[in-house]
């Protein structure tokens, strides 16, 4: 399925309101199966499907990548159907974060259906010797902004960047920040590159911290400020 496509809108030219087009990112149902059963839909960007299906196990603590078996992209109808296959060990962390969701783009948390599971610890990140400096990280936004190619098209996508030493090494793109993010993970995890930063379009929100926490990563640069720390993070980190 096509990323973005043309469609008619009206504008405001200097001789009044004037007919023409622009393109604008692909926005399709997209629902996530694991053994056969939906767990959620989401609206999504149709790319990067795999991807997006190894990170939304991890970051949303279904399964790891070494309990995915295979992944299939079925479509279904208007939309796809990403039927992920886990191994027997994997099932009672499906049953354990249950979703039943219609997912809108801008909602992490969505149809779930406890304040503990909203409000669940962070992973912990291992210690490494990982560091950046005050110019790497302004490098890195900079950046940021040569690798959103649906975004120039548009303008209307957001981008989760992965950066190591040796600069942004992996990009993805979606309507949804949490597609977004979600999506590089997954290309991350299965591509195995060492311990890095990521770097976001969008706002920091606590969904957006735990995901980040859920791929190992250090650091997480955004263009925007984070919220308070909760006290369930304060009283886990003592």
């Amino acid at each position: 399925m096509e990323t973005a496509r043309r469609l008619p809108r009206l504008s405001f030219g200097s001789g009044g309101i004037e007919q023409g087009s622009r393109p604008l990112p692909e926005e399709v149902a997209v629902a996530l199966s694991f053994n056969g059963s939906t767990q959620a839909v989401m609206m999504a960007t149709p790319a990067d499907l795999v991807d997006f299906a190894y990170g939304f196990a991890l970051t949303e603590g279904i399964a790891t990548p070494a309990q995915i078996d295979s992944v299939d992209i079925v479509p279904a109808g208007d939309g796809v159907d990403v039927q992920v296959w886990l191994a027997d060990d994997a099932e009672k962390r499906l049953a354990a974060r249950r979703r039943t969701m219609a997912g809108p783009v801008g909602c992490g948390l969505c149809g779930i259906d406890s304040i503990e599971q909203a409000m669940r610890p962070v992973a912990q990140i291992a210690p490494s010797a990982f560091r950046m400096t005050p110019a790497q990280v302004m490098r890195a936004m900079a950046s940021l902004t040569e690798r959103q190619p649906l975004h120039d098209i548009t303008r209307a996508a957001h981008c989760a960047a992965y950066w190591t030493p040796e600069g942004i090494v992996a990009a993805r793109e979606d309507v949804g920040r949490h597609n977004a993010l979600d999506k590089l993970a997954g290309h991350v995890i299965r591509a195995g590159y060492p311990q890095g930063a990521v770097v976001l379009t969008s706002r920091v929100s606590i969904d957006m911290v735990q995901k980040v926490c859920a791929l190992g990563a250090p650091i997480l640069i955004a263009v925007s400020a984070p919220p308070p720390m909760p006290s369930i993070w304060r009283t886990r980190r003592g």
